[in-house]
């Protein structure tokens, strides 16, 4: 997944035992070298073999001072072979120094050039994440009072993204969001994924309606895969690389949220997954209307949803087909998926994050998972996000078969209008300072 701390693009610190075991190897190859040559019979010479142990160094991805140190020690384990060792005295052994001499500065040599291949490498990883990025956005934490985290984990190794996408805006009609899966995973489905998101960042702003923003979808998709199927034929007449691929068979499953400022939420879902409704504690504030107490003090009503669990998935009605399958509907109505209160969040995933199995094929447990991201307090987006993510790499062992995004928004404006708030007992009311 799961960040945009998009997911998976730092890297950990080296393990202290590689490190401890790169630099003391090398030492223990010439402690035996020379254990073995003042014990064989004479005769027998082993000492050429000390010219391995700044070779093994540099082999072990060691730095330049670890093969400075295993040559070092291969030099000065010529002294007491020269004194003590079973051979002539007459033999020097020059040939072997100027044997581990040669050796130390051809790994020298070898080891700068590795650096700076590192270095490039380094460089290259970080124009790729950064070019990734700007596809698929960090969202911001905050918008139009609205908590945000989001977080995706791509089934392609050192990829940032995947075949997932997510996007949130503040329009003049509310808070629009998108959360989608294209057919396929990893870098082969990022073209689409870069349609699929540039045609909804424009018309977000641009339709009044939610079903104008899904129509220009699918109008950004079915061009896409027209084009892609012309580039296509021509690869196949030409014989270069890329023809053969199954376009006709692409779909992105889309789901549509429209946030209101009243916190109804609106929907339109294209075989997506429904989101899960995360019900906080703890909201940070009385907030609904006023309501007289018995001492003249105003008391203010906490929204309260009697008997709800407090993670459970929505089922607001039907899905219509993935785009690009088969068209929409002449007129696409959207679905009134919840009326988001004060505390509460939603939880917008992929099916990567719920189909996702471990050794033993057993499926990753999503809905186990946020009751415990969300226990012990209100809902933090970000804690949630990182602590499923975290949870699902550990069921998987961080192997993943599908790329997996998880998008979790929190309503916290302050109040909710008179009309829509629900009476709730006396033992609920709670007494203002």
């Amino acid at each position: 997944m799961i960040g945009t701390k998009a997911v998976g693009a730092t890297r950990s610190a080296p393990a202290r035992g590689p490190r401890l075991l790169v630099t003391v190897l090398p030492g223990l190859w010439v402690l035996a070298v020379l254990i073995l040559e003042l014990t064989v019979p004479p005769g027998l010479r082993l000492e050429p073999l000390l010219a391995a142990a700044p070779a093994l160094a540099l082999a072990l991805g060691g730095e330049c001072k670890r093969v400075l140190l295993g040559g070092a020690c291969a030099l000065l384990a010529l002294v007491p072979m020269a004194r003590f060792g079973p051979r002539d005295p007459s033999s020097a052994p020059l040939g072997t120094c100027c044997s581990i001499l040669i050796v130390l500065v051809a790994c020298g040599l070898a080891n700068r050039r590795r650096q700076r291949l590192v270095r490039e490498l380094h460089r290259t990883r970080g124009v790729a994440v950064a070019a990734q990025q700007t596809l698929l956005r960090p969202l911001p934490h905050r918008l139009d009072q609205l908590a945000l985290a989001g977080g995706q984990l791509s089934a392609s190794r050192d990829a940032v993204v995947g075949g997932d996408l997510y996007e949130a805006v503040a329009t003049p009609y509310g808070v629009r969001i998108v959360i989608g899966d294209v057919r396929g995973h990893g870098l082969a489905a990022l073209d689409t994924v870069a349609a699929v998101l540039g045609s909804f960042r424009e018309a977000a702003h641009d339709e009044v309606e939610l079903a104008g923003v899904l129509r220009r979808l699918e109008r950004t998709l079915r061009r896409h895969l027209r084009e892609r199927t012309t580039a296509s034929a021509a690869s196949t007449a030409t014989g270069r690389p890329g023809a053969g691929h199954p376009v006709a068979e692409e779909f992105v499953t889309v789901l549509l949220l429209e946030v209101r400022p009243s916190g109804e939420v609106m929907a339109l879902n294209c075989g997506h997954p429904w989101p899960f409704l995360l019900v906080g504690q703890g909201l940070g504030g009385p907030v609904g209307p006023r309501r007289p107490g018995p001492h003249g003090t105003g008391r203010r009503v906490l929204p309260h949803r009697p008997s709800l669990p407090r993670v459970r998935q929505l089922a607001p009605g039907e899905s219509m087909p993935p785009l690009g399958l088969f068209p929409l509907p002449d007129l696409p109505a959207p679905t009134r998926c919840v009326l988001l209160l004060p505390g509460e969040a939603l939880v917008l995933y992929t099916d990567g994050a719920e189909d996702a199995r471990n050794a033993a094929g057993d499926f990753f447990p999503l809905a186990w998972a946020l009751t415990e991201a969300a226990r012990g307090g209100p809902v933090h987006p970000q804690a949630v996000v990182d602590r499923v993510r975290g949870a699902l790499l550990r069921h998987t062992g961080g192997r993943l078969g599908d790329d997996a995004a998880l998008l979790v928004l929190r309503n916290d404006r302050s109040r909710v209008p008179a009309q829509l708030s629900v009476p709730v007992p006396l033992t609920s009311d709670v007494q203002l300072s």
